[in-house]
């Protein structure tokens, strides 16, 4: 975000000034995909492709949480610390716990860019394809929520059309890439944790999330109602990743699980109170790889 799942106060991940998916590929070694066979992983019905749990190459779009938006630093990337392909260690990265820190930096890509949203995903997906990746991690949408208005957030049916285009772009460029996709982060579980702190009223004021974070601690209807509005979408996107994927083979959607994550406060940018920080970017990593390495995908 530069910046699922009924309504249950959950969490959320980032969008702000300044939210994606894990796509997933085939066996192979080196750069590029080695097709849906593969040891360990889970078998379709009927000659149906076999996920692959351990791909030997990574490549990550997305929006600013796969950047590692202020993670280090106020109003900066910092994709040392990204969950997808990440080198610190204290963050151990989906590309360094599935490739090892040796293999990773040569065999994992970034092309996850700050502010993006679900229009801007073919694109990302198109450079992502020219490497064949075994993995393509995916995780956009909270910047097609988090616009300066409820009423300019993404339309469902265009989040879904540009989806749609993104996958088949993916599938004709690379048509054994294996596909996880991330929830989008509930981000009125962002507003819950920063709220009541005066210095993160003041930083959200520069313009983060305006339509989930303006007027952070006015009860009235209206401002409820509004915050509900974008939590209402958030919701409806995830439906859309989840519906989307369930129409490809190689596809595999994570249930929630980042939607559903109650990040805490310590877990959030010490500048922003929003995107996650290193601590946070950490548990998106073992979100993924628990998500990625499963025999099974969740229900």
């Amino acid at each position: 975000m530069r910046t699922t799942a009924p309504r249950r106060r959950a969490r959320r991940p980032l969008a702000g000034a300044g939210a994606a998916f894990v796509l997933l590929a085939g066996t192979a070694t080196g750069c590029s995909s080695g097709g849906s066979g593969g040891q360990g992983g889970e078998s379709g019905a009927q000659g149906a492709p076999r996920w692959n749990t351990a791909p030997a190459s990574i490549a990550a779009v997305g929006d600013s949480i796969t950047r590692g938006f202020d993670a280090c630093s106020v109003l900066a990337d910092c994709p040392e610390v990204s969950w997808a392909t990440g080198n610190d260690p204290a963050v151990r990265s989906l590309a360094a716990r599935l490739l090892g820190d040796a293999e990773a930096p040569a065999r994992s890509w970034n092309y996850a860019v700050t502010g993006s949203r679900m229009a801007d995903l073919p694109a990302q997906l198109a450079g992502a394809a020219a490497h064949k990746p075994d993995l393509v991690t995916v995780m956009v949408g909270s910047n097609d929520a988090c616009r300066p208005t409820a009423s300019s957030m993404t339309p469902v049916a265009e989040f879904r059309s540009g989806f749609e285009q993104a996958l088949a772009g993916l599938r004709t460029a690379s048509p054994a890439s294996q596909v996880y996709v991330s929830s989008v982060p509930d981000l009125q579980r962002l507003w819950e944790q920063g709220k009541d702190l005066p210095m993160v009223r003041q930083i959200w004021k520069l313009g983060i999330c305006q339509s989930m974070l303006a007027d952070p601690l006015s009860a009235a209807s209206g401002a409820t109602a509004r915050r509900e509005q974008v939590r209402a979408r958030v919701v409806e996107y995830n439906e859309v990743l989840r519906e989307v994927c369930a129409k490809d083979a190689l596809c595999r959607y994570d249930g929630g699980a980042v939607f559903q994550y109650p990040f805490a406060a310590d877990q959030l940018s010490r500048w922003d109170w929003f995107h996650p920080g290193k601590d946070g970017q950490a548990r998106l990593a073992e979100l993924a790889h628990r998500q990625v390495t499963a025999a099974e995908p969740p229900r």
